[in-house]
């Protein structure tokens, strides 16, 4: 039986939290077919598990990623047995608040798959580059939509279009990053984010991300989500959160 490639990316579950790891600091997280193919496995067993309360993205090294191999796009060795852009929308729909925890820089298509994720944190010094207009590639359609409903089009041409090398004030300030810490702070960033999540009631963040994410992309169905509301009236977890409300304590969400 053959070994498994150590650099894969590593999926950990403790608690209600999920972290995935990306695991080829020496190519600096370079993302390649096998981890395409490992990362969708991952996300398809994370879209089914209920118990979870949110997941973290992460890497070794001193970059997050810098991107898919190269070699791999322009038919070079075949068409892949995946898309890109497929792992990258799996990621956006997970069911469960994702959270990209910035451990260096990042470029090319990595800087939509951290995009895909409900929150960033930055550390100081990092940067972002997205070269598809440097190497001639019309970028696919569901990464420009995600930056624009994200970041603006204004920020997405200075991206895309002048293919800007983007330091990490200008990400904070564009909204790229929703935090930015000192390296040796990014371990406590991600603890308090990600410890807000879980203490939320789990059924209603699930839900009112499905309902973002579809305004978003302008496709909400406001039907069932006006139906969702109605029906929370009645759940047990709006029940603990007035409970706990009106006698003064945290509230505990089964």
């Amino acid at each position: 039986m053959p070994e498994q490639d150590p650099g894969l990316p590593s999926l950990e579950i403790a608690g209600r939290r999920a972290t995935i790891r990306l695991n080829r600091p020496e190519r600096h997280n370079r993302l390649e077919v096998a981890d395409l193919l490992a990362l969708d496995a991952m996300l398809q067993e994370l879209a089914g598990r209920s118990d979870l309360r949110c997941l973290v993205l992460t890497a070794r090294g001193k970059s997050f990623s810098s991107g898919y191999d190269i070699n791999a796009l322009g038919g070079i060795g075949g068409a892949p047995p995946i898309r890109f852009e497929a792992v990258v929308d799996r990621l956006e729909a997970l069911p469960i608040p994702t959270i990209c925890a910035f451990n260096g820089s990042v470029y090319g298509g990595s800087t939509d798959l951290a995009l895909a994720c409900d929150f960033r944190i930055g550390v100081e010094g990092m940067s972002f580059l997205m070269p598809a207009a440097k190497i001639g590639m019309h970028y696919y359609a569901s990464g420009l939509r995600r930056f624009v409903a994200k970041l603006g089009a204004q920020a997405t041409k200075r991206a895309f279009l002048l293919a800007d090398t983007l330091d990490a004030p200008t990400l904070l300030a564009i909204g790229y990053l929703d935090r930015l810490v000192p390296a040796d702070q990014l371990d406590a960033a991600v603890e308090a984010l990600a410890g807000q999540l879980e203490a939320n009631a789990p059924n209603a963040v699930r839900g009112m991300k499905h309902v973002i994410d579809g305004l978003a992309r302008g496709d909400a169905d406001l039907a069932a989500a006006q139906a969702a509301h109605l029906a929370c009236h009645g759940s047990a977890e709006l029940a603990e959160g007035l409970r706990a409300f009106a006698e003064k304590r945290r509230p505990v969400f089964e």
